[in-house]
């Protein structure tokens, strides 16, 4: 039988209390295995409505995030943004650590890293980084038995943000440098920020440069020295990887899939998509359900 799914499937995160976080250490025979049909295996592919963050204690995971596959060993961190598309496969036990908390829960600076980390690969830590993440771990579970504490909501949001930051910084001195960023990587990130708020709506390099303050030059010359590419070229690869979402693990129609993006000129959606992938987004489709 066909899939039919109108949207992207979302699995919401839950808790008891439904206070918007939670944290488990899950011991997992297997995960769905490799080798599924691609109906099955497309069913797996999902969203959070949180920031998901996993410690693989034991075993070897496969993770397919964004149409990029990963081979996860033990002692690594995953990192999964609301926005992400995801699925794991794992054909032996494994035991992870699994914290997933919701925008209203963090600390608004760490959200703002969340945000500029994004796509994050998954990340093999070094041994005394395990130890001293085991360390907040331990303390988060603990607190999340506690659930009689008259406090233990706000003890466990202020220990699992701890948590949150350990691991941000272990990201961060892995894939940033250390030295000021220049005045160009400033303006680059502020760019971004907007970008990921906006990039349904807005799509002329103009606006991105109004909202900050700039000339549509000036914004152009920061991200192109930083990153090498237009302005203009992050608005399109943002807008196709959002399409490249749905067409894979919805049941939209391109049309409607463009539409959803901000564009009411389809055939324009459907030029643009064919210049940034070089296959038509049906062709796409299929090939990913292959």
């Amino acid at each position: 039988m066909a899939r039919q799914t109108k949207s992207i499937p979302l699995n919401i995160m839950t808790d008891e209390q439904g206070a918007g976080i939670d944290i488990q250490r899950l011991a997992l025979p297997q995960l769905p295995p490799v080798g599924l049909s691609s109906l099955e295996v497309d069913r797996l592919a999902h969203r959070h409505n949180t920031h998901t963050f996993h410690l693989l204690e034991k075993g070897t995971v496969h993770l397919e995030l964004d149409f990029q596959h990963y081979q996860v060993e033990t002692s690594s961190l995953i990192y999964i943004h609301p926005d992400q598309v995801h699925r794991t496969t794992a054909t032996d036990s494994v035991i992870v650590v699994s914290l997933a908390i919701t925008n209203e829960n963090l600390n608004p600076q760490y959200l703002y890293l969340l945000d500029e980390l994004v796509p994050a690969r998954p990340l093999p830590l070094a041994v005394e980084t395990v130890t001293l993440i085991n360390q907040a771990v331990s303390l988060c579970l603990k607190v999340a038995e506690r659930k009689s504490d008259q406090l233990q909501h706000a003890i466990l949001k202020d220990a699992c943000n701890a948590l949150v930051a350990l691991i941000l910084s272990t990201y961060l001195a892995q894939t940033q440098p250390t030295n000021t960023p220049s005045r160009f990587e400033l303006v680059t990130k502020a760019f971004k920020h907007e970008l990921e708020r906006h990039y349904r709506t807005q799509k002329r390099p103009a606006y991105y440069a109004n909202k900050l303050a700039l000339s549509t030059a000036y914004l152009n010359e920061c991200v192109k020295n930083t990153t090498g590419q237009s302005v203009s070229h992050h608005i399109q690869q943002r807008v196709i990887l959002e399409a490249k979402r749905w067409l894979s693990y919805s049941d939209q129609s391109v049309k409607e899939i463009a539409a959803r993006l901000g564009y009411d000129d389809y055939p324009a959606f459907c030029r643009l998509f064919k210049k940034m992938t070089g296959i038509s987004g049906l062709a796409f489709r299929g090939k990913n359900r292959d």
